[in-house]
């Protein structure tokens, strides 16, 4: 271990963090020094690839399945968690889900999909995670622009990731006299896997590309260098706060 790693000694946790944006954190995370935990819920093979990616770089790692919108499920994952780390330092809220449709075709079940896996799984994994937090340490929620604007076919997703952003604020609030801070980072368009699923995909990275004043496309390593600023000791009294990430995208208009 390189004791002068930011982040050495530190045990992190991701979920989503097999492929795409929670990769490319989990990745950072584990370079900076951290052992990294990720929560997969399918892809068993790229779970599999993302761990040895880690140990590559010298880092403990495991794979845990769990789908984050059952607290059951979860429990069950930290339970193996604790097999392999007694402690916890960073955890990562990044699985998301969500149905790519005009808003008056959605129902009932697709709003109670969304909000569980991409607001309140944040609240399972800090019930499951701060037990394992003695000494504080930091939560952050993924959110995306959806959250304060309106993006077509995106509204239950957005309204999920506008309830999550509220539910760091209360976190922070709570769980600030053990130490713990919570902050979210809000990312603009990132061209994953996950945005091949948008109809309107094209459309989305030309504008983004046109409006965007820094230039250039939004890559996932931008988004976890964003993550990994709010994880560094420098960040130790920021809390309850959205961090955006989107090259200016949000500026200009």
């Amino acid at each position: 271990m390189n004791v002068h790693s930011p982040l050495a000694g530190q045990v992190a946790l991701v979920s989503g963090g097999s492929r795409g944006i929670g990769r490319a954190i989990a990745l950072k995370l584990a370079s900076a020094g951290a052992d990294v935990a990720i929560v997969f819920h399918t892809g068993q093979e790229e779970a599999e690839s993302t761990v040895g990616a880690i140990q590559a770089l010298g880092r403990r790692a495991v794979a845990l399945q769990a789908d984050v919108s059952d607290p059951e499920s979860v429990a069950e994952a930290f339970t193996e968690f604790r097999k392999t780390f007694s402690r916890l330092d960073i955890v990562v809220s990044n699985a998301a889900t969500g149905v790519l449709r005009p808003v008056l075709e959605l129902n009932a079940k697709h709003w109670r999909r969304c909000m569980d896996t991409n607001a309140l799984a944040l609240h399972t994994l800090a019930r499951e995670a701060a037990p394992l937090m003695p000494n504080g340490g930091c939560m952050i929620g993924m959110s995306s622009m959806g959250s304060n604007r309106a993006i077509p076919h995106y509204a239950f997703i957005g309204a999920s990731k506008a309830a999550l952003e509220a539910l760091v604020r209360s976190l922070a609030q709570e769980l600030g006299p053990r130490g713990i801070r919570v902050n979210t980072v809000n990312a603009g368009v990132v061209d994953t896997d996950a945005l091949k699923y948008f109809p309107n995909r094209e459309q989305l990275l030309d504008e983004s590309l046109k409006r965007t004043p820094l230039g250039g496309a939004l890559r996932p390593e931008d988004v976890a260098n964003a993550v990994y600023l709010l994880c560094l000791p420098e960040a130790g009294r920021v809390t309850g706060h959205t961090l955006v990430v989107d090259g200016g995208f949000c500026i200009s208009g």
